[in-house]
């Protein structure tokens, strides 16, 4: 997905709609799919590769 940087638009404050009205007119499983793709991308964004399983040592006594 690429942004059009080339639009701009000037709206007032006041005249935004509620990002939460749109939520909730979405179902379930769209909320689900658009939450996992933002999680998606800031993992690519912030580690700058794929997530991976985290590799964990214990250490027992014996």
């Amino acid at each position: 997905m690429s942004l059009d940087k080339k639009v701009v638009r000037i709206i007032n404050k006041t005249d935004l709609k509620s990002d939460f009205s749109f939520w909730k007119t979405q179902s379930f499983e769209q909320r689900l799919k658009t939450l996992e793709e933002i999680r998606q991308e800031y993992i690519e964004w912030k580690y700058d590769n794929k997530q991976r399983f985290q590799r964990v040592y214990s250490i027992t006594k014996r």
